[in-house]
């Protein structure tokens, strides 16, 4: 039996992380640039290995995790395919893209470290993935403003 007690919390946060590394990977075969390829690549991984994080702890309480993306995540994905079918997809604009996804990113683990009904295990695993998601965010807002530059 599942402790319930922050499992909905570390399965919504996993399911949008699959949906970041999604993300990074698409940006990653889209992107002109060569550093950029590979800098999205390294994302993709090091979120890979933070979704494993919240993966564990999920299996520790005694749940499921998730292993695929959220369906609006998978949504999200197919807009932007038609977007860039249409207009084209440029390093800058995926650069926004990835920007916006990592606002949303952020923004799901600080509500969820927002919240009391967190056992205290499980809040430092997400607190320990909050970091390196506000780096990441961090990374990507400093690229596009450099570009903007």
């Amino acid at each position: 039996m599942a402790d319930t007690a922050g499992v909905g919390t570390l399965e919504t946060l996993t399911t949008t992380l699959i949906d970041s590394i999604n993300g990074y990977r698409d940006a990653a075969q889209n992107a002109e640039g060569s550093q950029f390829q590979q800098l999205f690549r390294q994302m993709a991984d090091e979120r890979s290995k933070v979704a494993e994080d919240l993966r564990a702890e999920v299996r520790r309480l005694g749940g499921n995790p998730p292993d695929d993306g959220s369906f609006l995540g998978a949504t999200h994905q197919r807009f932007l395919d038609l977007k860039s079918a249409i207009t084209g997809r440029d390093d800058k604009s995926i650069i926004n893209e990835v920007e916006r996804g990592e606002d949303y990113l952020k923004e799901k683990f600080e509500t969820a470290l927002s919240g009391s009904d967190l056992p205290t295990e499980s809040r430092s695993v997400i607190e320990r993935a909050y970091q390196s998601v506000r780096q990441g965010h961090d990374r990507v807002r400093d690229l596009k403003h450099g570009l903007e530059a």
